[in-house]
């Protein structure tokens, strides 16, 4: 198994447009935790209808306001597709939103991108004029890859920034990996685990001085050290995982609440509240610009991201050499 570390900390500066310091997460109605299944973390409805109001807004203008994460990602996730010297000739982009990571996509690369999301009003916010390849879109849970996908019919299949929202991470990696040709290749992007810690700690301190507990606002999110392990037992191989940073400084804790709500980032868990009190909020920005304020007065926030690379075994794939057929002593080279 291949596995790589690649820390990097770049800073993407943005400055919010003046809005309402406001935030509400989706109110749904009651859940019965006794009908959620082993799998069950995220209420998938909700989710769906969290990115179908994110792609409406102001006729889709605000959204493209807040894509400047997703597009970010979308371009160092192009780099490593590029590091591939093969061209498909279809390319699967599962949970593609507008098609962040399908712009980028060039005849050079592939012929055709088949673009796959949840929500249908996100799934055609942008016309075909904006893409450089053939497009098709087709509506669907990107937990049931297998309902749209043919096993064994794919050459490449993508993932940016939509796989920490599926209940069976497991169990998608392996309908990825039974969709694709022998010697076809994954490749993904998804949230770490240390995304939004500046958020997360904020609220959790303000819940316990405000409230006396903590209930979770945002999601929980898969830690790089599981990833290997996770396209491992999926079946994959060639493995190569690796970790990246994106840091965004805002003018406060609200515009980040903001932008992550037009995003349709808000929390989607099951059992969450669908509210957080007034004072609690503002002993949270407050804690926020506290623990983490730069000098200029605006704050950071971290979005840790995991890329992967696996690919389906293939006779044709290069072995490793058996156990003692080694000719050189790795002393002698140290």
């Amino acid at each position: 198994m291949l596995s790589c570390s690649l820390i990097s900390r770049r800073c993407l500066n943005y400055s919010a447009k003046n809005r309402a310091q406001s935030f509400a997460s989706v109110s749904s109605s009651p859940i019965n935790l006794n009908t959620v299944g082993p799998y069950q973390v995220f209420d998938r409805n909700v989710k769906r209808l969290q990115k179908d109001r994110s792609a409406l807004l102001e006729g889709g203008v605000q959204s493209r306001t807040v894509d400047y994460v997703r597009d970010e990602v979308a371009d160092r996730l192009i780099e490593r597709l590029q590091d591939i010297k093969r061209k498909f000739s279809t390319i699967i982009d599962i949970g593609s939103g507008p098609g962040h990571f399908s712009k980028l996509l060039e005849p050079e690369t592939t012929d055709k991108v088949v673009m796959i999301d949840s929500s249908e009003k996100l799934l055609h916010r942008d016309p075909d004029s904006e893409f450089e390849v053939k497009v098709e879109r087709i509506h669907a849970d990107e937990e049931n890859l297998l309902n749209v996908i043919e096993p064994n019919s794919q050459e490449a299949i993508v993932s940016c920034l939509s796989l920490h929202w599926v209940n069976d991470l497991p169990g998608v990696l392996v309908q990825i990996k039974e969709a694709l040709q022998p010697d076809g290749v994954f490749l993904g992007a998804l949230f770490g685990g240390d995304t939004l810690f500046e958020l997360r700690t904020s609220l959790q301190l303000a819940e316990m001085e405000r409230e006396g507990g903590i209930s979770p606002h945002v999601s929980p999110m898969t830690d790089s050290r599981d990833m290997s392990n996770l396209l491992g037992r999926a079946g994959f191989t060639l493995l190569t995982v690796d970790v990246d940073e994106v840091k965004v400084a805002y003018p406060s804790m609200w515009e980040l609440m903001d932008d992550l709500r037009d995003m349709g980032e808000n929390n989607a868990v099951i059992g969450r509240r669908n509210s957080i009190h007034r004072d609690t909020l503002a002993a949270a920005a407050a804690i926020y610009k506290e623990l983490h304020g730069h000098e200029d007065g605006t704050v950071p926030a971290t979005f840790q991201v995991i890329y992967v690379i696996g690919w389906k075994p293939s006779p044709k794939q290069p072995k490793p050499l058996a156990r003692g057929t080694g000719k050189t002593n790795l002393k002698e080279i140290l």
